[in-house]
Formats: C-alpha cells, sequence, structure tokens
C-alpha cells in the first residue's frame, strides 16, 4: 500500500475513534480541529442541528499568519475562535482533535481556546 495512502488511513481510524466518544450538543457544541501541512482550522459545531456556529482560520483575514511560525499561527485561531464562541454566548465546549495527536499545533490551538475563556 501506498505510504500516504496509509497515513491517510490511519488518521480516518484514529478520528472515527474520537468520534464514537466525542458529540457536540446545544448546550456542549463541539470544538473541531483539522490540520494541513500549511494551515489550520477550528470550527464549533452542533451536532444535534448539524449547524457550525463559529469557525476560524489561519485562512480568514484576521487570522492570516505574518511570518510566524505555524504553532504561533495555532496560537492565534485558537483566540480567535474562543473570541467568536464567546460573543455567540458559548462558554464550554467539547474538544475534538480530529484524530491528530494532541500536541504542536493542536495543543497549541486548544491552550489558546481555554486563555480565551473556553472551557473544556
Amino acid at each position: 500500500m501506498n505510504h500516504s495512502a496509509n497515513k491517510r488511513k490511519q488518521l480516518a481510524s484514529r478520528h472515527m475513534r474520537v468520534r464514537k466518544k466525542v458529540s457536540g450538543s446545544k448546550n456542549r457544541p463541539r470544538l473541531a480541529v483539522f490540520r494541513s501541512s500549511k494551515h489550520i482550522y477550528a470550527q464549533i459545531i452542533d451536532d444535534t442541528a448539524s449547524s457550525t456556529i463559529a469557525s476560524a482560520s489561519s485562512l480568514d483575514a484576521d487570522g492570516k499568519s505574518n511570518g510566524e511560525t505555524k504553532i504561533e499561527s495555532a496560537r492565534i485561531i485558537g483566540d480567535l475562535i474562543a473570541n467568536r464562541a464567546i460573543s455567540k454566548g458559548i462558554k464550554s465546549v467539547v474538544f475534538d482533535r480530529g484524530g491528530f495527536k494532541y500536541h504542536g499545533r493542536v495543543k497549541s490551538l486548544a491552550d489558546a481556546a481555554r486563555k480565551g475563556g473556553l472551557k473544556f
């Protein structure tokens, strides 16, 4: 099997294992994180209504990185998603790491979201 196809398959397997346990509701939505090779994306999702409440990414004008490292960019996105969630009245979320290991950019985003006022 192709190495990159195998890695995608392993990521999908880890993601499904996480999603079996994590689900968002109206009272406590899910903070989903996706990490690509260049960018990072975060969404706050209400799974009961199947709707995205707030989102932020390193592609947004507010989250655009200007020469920062990817970890610093993730910190900016974590703070941005926390501000957008609190402005919509959300204070508590369930964290969905999306099958990615909890270190590096994913951890940086989560820590910044906690400092921004989100509880999870």
